[in-house]
């Protein structure tokens, strides 16, 4: 039953997505895909997921115990914090204690966890603002 109200409130959601990608307006300096065609990708797959899910439910679903719930709730935070301190802190250094905070969760141990964290952050930086020239937020060092 769990599953079908998953599979439901993912296929609202999907339909909310579509909804507001629908009143997205072009701009003058729109391209061939235009403004929508993201926000439409990702309703699709949603959708796609989520009716997969409410015609295939799971026959009897494992709920995580309660430590493992409040584990779920506390990455839940660390991603609101990560938003919240982006433009404080800047990319690199929120970007780096998230995900050395999520892969610790995950199962690295802690010093392996940092390193990814760093490695992380550093490889989309230079993906996304040195190859790909996006901004990114700055930080109080400049990058």
């Amino acid at each position: 039953m769990s599953d079908r109200i998953f599979g439901g409130i993912g296929l609202m959601l999907a339909l909310l997505y579509v909804w507001r990608a629908a009143i997205i307006p072009d701009s003058f300096m729109s391209d061939a895909v235009g403004p929508r065609a993201f926000p439409y990708g990702i309703a699709a797959v949603l959708a796609l997921s989520s009716v997969f899910f409410l015609l295939k439910p799971d026959p009897a679903p494992e709920w995580p115990r309660a430590g493992r719930l409040a584990e779920i709730g506390f990455a839940v935070l660390v991603m609101i914090a990560y938003a919240q301190l982006l433009p404080e802190v800047g990319f690199l250094i929120a970007t780096a204690f998230a995900s050395a905070y999520l892969t610790w969760r995950l199962g690295s141990p802690p010093l392996q966890s940092v390193l990814i964290g760093a490695g992380t952050s550093i490889g989309i930086y230079v993906i996304f603002r040195l190859i790909l020239g996006l901004s990114l937020a700055k930080g109080p060092f400049g990058f």
